[in-house]
Formats: C-alpha cells, structure tokens, sequence
C-alpha cells in the first residue's frame, strides 16, 4: 500500500464511465451551461471497458479495495453490467458500487446485481415535486427516483440516498424528507459545495451540516454519533434516538481532506487526485500508447506518492477563483 505526502493511504478508486446525464442539477450540471448545444465527448475519446478493467486491476494491486462507478449518469453508458461483471471478477475488489440519479434502475438493476455489482448510492434532493424539478434542472418526478429505488432494493441492491441541501430550495422540508424515507435506505445530507465552476456557490447556500442534525431532532429527538466503519469515510453517521441512522457530509464546515483516501479516473482517462482539482494526470495516452503493466503501475504510484491535495482545508480567497474540473466529468 502507498501513501502521499501527507501519509493518507491510497484505498478507493471512483471511475467515471461517461460525461453525459439525462438530469440537469443545478449544483452539478445547470441547463444554462450544458444546454441542447453542448457538445459531450465522442465514445471514441472514451476509456473502453478493457482498459477500465486494466486500470482497476493495477489500482487493486496498489491497494484499492473500493471501487465505484460514477459519471454524469453511469447508466447512460452502454452495456454498462458488462464493465461490473469484469470488474467483480477482480481479485481485491472489496466493494463495488454505483453513483446513480436513479432513472434507468428499473430497466437494469436487477442485471446490475446479476453482474455483480453491491451497491448503489442514489441522488434524490427532495420529495416535494415542484422543488425536485427546480433542483434537476428538468422538473423530473421524485417519483421516478423513488421507483429507481424500488427496483435496486427488490433486485437486492443495497441502496443510500444523497441529498444536497441548499438554502432556499429545499432545507425547508428536510426532516420531513428523512423520516419518509429513512426506512427505506440510508439517507445522507451534503452541503452544497463550490465543485466545478458554474453552480452559483456562495457560502450563504450552505446548511450547516449541525443545523441539518438540529432540524432533523425537531422536539422528539436526539442524535448520538457512531464510530466510523472504515478509515477515510467521508459520512459522519449519527443514530436517533428511535434507532434511525442519518449521514452527513460536511466538506465546507469540516473538512476531510485529513484522510482522504480517494483516487478519480475520468471517462477519457485522466487521473484527479481531489474533487477539486485543476488540472488532471493523461493515463490514456501511456495505455495506448502500450506502456506494460509495471510502467503504469509505477506511474499510478509516483502520483499519489506526490500528492499535497486539500482543497476543503485551505478554501478561502486563494482557492475562490481557481477553476476546478467540472464534478460532471469525475463524478463528484
């Protein structure tokens, strides 16, 4: 196992198999910047499932234990549970999921689970319909998520649900959100970030990931923390005092930079080292240009060996104006 410059241990790898998605979130992908007109990347330019397949492999050697499947939307991708069949016949994989809107579910996750794959984590941001499809950007049903849902659940999926909060838009309704839903898959509130450059961030769009806790508890409850599951959780998880879990994901109120331990592949095959990077290391072009196994390996390794990452730590005025890779493209 390797280590970077600040002793985090190399553990997760997330691959993003496509730049595309049928939902146009307003944190993520705002229809004002990726309009009818814009121009998504040819399959060419694309990583074949092949050379995904190698990649994790030598990742898996370095250590990698987890690997997920991101986008845009992973389900665009065609014959997407050929890639999670070959990817859970890998020695080492320990856990194989899946970042999803949730939308195609009910055509493919019962192959998704035949193929292999273990988990899905599923983005629904509120229950309310009017609200959802402002959040969307495409005024798309919940109720089309929570059939999403369903099917992964009844296929055998284990599900979590991520919900970004923003103020404004949908932090009115979240403990109405969470005790509708908390019986049906883990739920996880996220602060609304400044990833990419196009989302609108501002810091007074932030929900406090205590103050989510504060409006979940209401008069009825209390929240009592859990101990992490694993080194490099980026959910801190609480349990109520009627047995009901809840995950929050702080990055702009307290930051986990300090144990980061996640690697990202892009669809056309560059390497990020934080969700909030710049610029990206060209893995493509070593692969085809038919670098061995070894080559890659070491060149895989010299990266995380390098790597001084935290943007979440530091963000401020000197990070403000610095562009960051787009969340579309590396998949949050």
């Amino acid at each position: 196992m390797i280590t970077d410059q600040f002793g985090r241990l190399l553990r997760d790898l997330r691959i993003s198999v496509t730049d595309r998605c049928n939902l146009r979130c307003i944190y993520c992908m705002p229809a004002e910047v990726f309009g009818q007109d814009y121009a998504f990347l040819p399959q060419s330019e694309l990583l074949s499932f092949e050379e995904i397949e190698r990649v994790a492999r030598i990742m898996l050697g370095l250590g990698v234990q987890k690997l997920r499947l991101t986008g845009g939307e992973p389900l665009l991708r065609r014959e997407l549970p050929q890639l999670v069949e070959r990817l859970a016949r890998l020695d080492g994989a320990e856990d194989l999921a899946m970042t999803t809107n949730g939308l195609l579910l009910p055509r493919y996750a019962a192959d998704l689970k035949a193929a292999g794959l273990q988990r899905v984590t599923v983005s629904l941001d509120a229950l309310d319909a009017e609200t959802f499809g402002e959040m969307n950007g495409l005024g798309v049903s919940p109720e089309r998520v929570l059939a999403g849902i369903d099917a992964a659940l009844t296929a055998g999926l284990g599900v979590k649900l991520n919900t970004v909060v923003k103020r404004g838009m949908n932090d009115a309704g979240l403990a109405e959100f969470w005790r509708e839903l908390r019986g049906k898959a883990a739920v996880r509130f996220i602060e609304f970030m400044d990833v990419g450059n196009h989302n609108g961030w501002d810091l007074e769009h932030v929900v406090p990931s205590a103050e989510v806790l504060e409006r979940l508890a209401g008069e009825d409850l209390t929240f009592s923390p859990l101990p992490p599951k694993q080194p490099g959780e980026v959910a801190r998880r609480f349990v109520s005092s009627d047995g009901h879990e809840v995950g929050l994901i702080s990055s702009v109120t307290a930051p986990f930079c300090g144990d980061c331990s996640r690697l990202r592949l892009s669809a056309t095959g560059s390497l990020y080292s934080c969700l909030f990077a710049t610029d990206g290391y060209d893995l493509k072009a070593p692969l085809r240009a038919g670098e061995d196994d070894a080559q890659l390996r070491d060149r895989i390794a010299g990266l995380w060996q390098a790597r001084r990452d935290r943007y979440s730590e530091e963000r401020g005025e000197q990070t403000a104006t610095r562009p960051r890779i787009e969340m579309s493209f590396i998949g949050g």
